[in-house]
């Protein structure tokens, strides 16, 4: 068996959660804020069902554009913003356009925005813009005062 370098290792696809996933997601004994570690790479050009030409950044701005009341009205709240540079350990071939960690107050509110029918009619934009992505779940944590400790 010969052993892959990381070019040879091809970004897999990763745009919706499986129903499996979903229900694991739901399915977590906790309850609180979640934050939720967004990754998000887009295709050059978006892929809609009707065909039209616009970027996946341009159909992702559309997906937020759309999305956003809905995330506020949950309560949500982007907590961290970042601009990809560089994967120092990792498939040299993950590339990222979108780092963010938006935060809801609890997996129900997530689980009601996901719901929610104009949320439902804006993951169109989502779908044709996203090449690949990673959507972590994380429980916010306060940090201690030595790395690597919880406060």
């Amino acid at each position: 068996m010969t052993e892959n370098t990381q070019e040879d290792v091809a970004m897999v696809q990763f745009i919706d959660p499986t129903r499996d996933q979903f229900a694991a997601f739901q399915a977590l004994p906790r309850d609180g804020a979640i934050h939720m570690l967004n990754l998000v790479r887009f295709r050059v050009h978006a892929a809609y069902p009707d065909g039209r030409e616009i970027s996946g950044a341009d159909a992702y701005r559309a997906y937020a554009r759309e999305s956003g009341p809905i995330f506020t009205h949950v309560g949500g709240r982007q907590v961290w913003l970042g601009r990809f540079e560089q994967t120092l350990i990792g498939p040299v071939t993950e590339r990222w356009d979108a780092v963010f960690i938006a935060e809801y107050p609890s997996v129900a509110a997530f689980v009601a925005m996901v719901r929610d029918p104009t949320y439902r009619a804006a993951v169109t934009h989502r779908q044709a813009a996203v090449e690949t992505s990673r959507l972590i779940r994380l429980e916010p944590c306060h940090a201690g005062s030595a790395f690597g400790e919880a406060g």
